[in-house]
């Protein structure tokens, strides 16, 4: 498992970076009849999405995972045992609430 997600988080990381590069490379033939001067891109606009898309996508799989592994212990504590039914619940409740926090770290990457 860990050098699956190694392996994709690697290619994941080639192709942003790829993605970068190539957007900086790609320039269009400037024409006689254009007048104004194009503005300089700004970088630091992409990193924030870059960094916002990283915050929420990996919070969701992290909170995926969390809520997999609870959601597994709890059904199997329920089936021996039904009354931790009420027990159980509140700590899938706060594995999802990191994919709440990632959005929030995301929402203020873009706001500020």
């Amino acid at each position: 498992m860990n050098k699956k997600f190694f392996i994709v988080m690697s290619v994941l990381a080639l192709f942003a970076v790829a993605g970068i590069f190539a957007e900086g490379s790609v320039n269009e033939p400037a024409t006689e009849t254009q007048v104004e001067q194009q503005a300089p891109q700004d970088n630091a606009q992409a990193f924030k999405y870059i960094a916002a898309g990283l915050a929420v996508g990996l919070a969701c799989i992290a909170g995926g995972m969390a809520v997999g592994k609870i959601g597994a212990a709890a059904m199997g504590a329920m089936s021996e045992n039904a009354e931790l039914s009420g027990k159980a619940l509140p700590f899938v409740g706060l594995a999802e609430g990191i994919c709440l926090w990632g959005f929030l770290v995301a929402l203020l990457i873009i706001i500020l």
